[in-house]
């Protein structure tokens, strides 16, 4: 297991003080060991947004299992992000994607830390629960930023490696929610969307570059997202699956397969078909069993 360790972090730019930002905190691997220039054979770069816990730590720690990327991560907790690239032998940034500057931040470490990347998985998300009417304006402000806004943001800067290396894939992490609406999570559903509606157009944009996009739609994922939103999950179904199930997907059908969707699990394609084919009857159909 590689040691991980602190670095200096640079002064802040002046509009992220003002704006009260987390300080972002670096670690890093020693020696930067089995990466592209040492003799380990290296499957690529990755990097995994969102790894501090849930879907991006658990996908971390299968990615860094295999021993063949070199692997970098992001997330919010520096504490819980420590453990997961100490497990997965990464190296790690912490910081908030919401805050100025943040996603120029991360990739620039990233490009510094193991090069361009081959493979970038955006699982960051929060999410609030609650009537719309009632939902602070600073809460719609970070579910759009974090869930969307930010993602598009670091998407932007890595693609362009991507698209001269002629290979690489975008992992973009919705939810059911952007497929069907989901009632008291109206700000979250419609960040979802867009979202799906962003791989739908990018993957258009990219056909014939050797990169590729994958929507990943998971369900009810078993993960402290419920506890922060502010509400637990209380439905009897559809039931949470742990968040490995869905990093398995990831690595298996994703970045293996290179397939365009993955729902998990994968009966969820129905509700999301009978939404998009026959919308007056899924309404009816939401209205009466929730």
């Amino acid at each position: 297991m590689v040691s991980v360790f602190s670095r200096p972090r640079p002064p802040l730019a002046p509009t992220a003080a003002a704006a009260g930002a987390e300080p972002a905190r670096e670690f890093g691997r020693a020696g930067r060991a089995g990466t592209r220039t040492g003799a380990a054979r290296v499957t690529g770069a990755a990097l995994v947004t969102g790894a501090s816990s849930g879907i991006g730590a658990a996908l971390a720690r299968r990615l860094g299992a295999e021993g063949t990327w070199d692997l970098v991560l992001t997330g919010r907790d520096p504490e819980r992000l420590r453990a997961v690239a100490d497990a997965s032998s990464a190296s790690a940034l912490a910081l908030d994607l919401t805050a100025p500057g943040a996603d120029r931040r991360l990739a620039d470490f990233t490009l510094a830390t193991v090069g361009p990347v081959d493979l970038l998985v955006a699982g960051a998300g929060v999410g609030w629960a609650g009537e719309f009417r009632e939902m602070p304006a600073h809460a719609i402000d970070e579910v759009l930023e974090t869930d969307l806004t930010a993602t598009l943001r670091l998407v932007r800067l890595l693609l362009p490696d991507m698209v001269a290396a002629g290979t690489g894939r975008v992992v973009l992490v919705g939810s059911l929610a952007g497929c069907v609406g989901v009632r008291g999570e109206a700000v979250y559903s419609a960040a979802k969307a867009a979202l799906g509606a962003f791989a739908d157009a990018l993957r258009q944009e990219l056909r014939g570059t050797g990169v590729g996009v994958t929507h990943v739609i998971p369900g009810v994922v078993d993960t402290p997202f419920f506890e922060r939103r502010g509400a637990p999950y209380r439905r009897s179904r559809p039931r949470p699956v742990p968040p490995e199930r869905v990093a398995d997907a990831i690595r298996d059908t994703a970045v293996r397969r290179g397939r365009d969707e993955v729902y998990v699990p994968g009966w969820l394609r129905l509700p999301c078909r009978v939404r998009g084919a026959t919308p007056g009857l899924y309404r009816r159909l939401a209205a009466r069993f929730g």
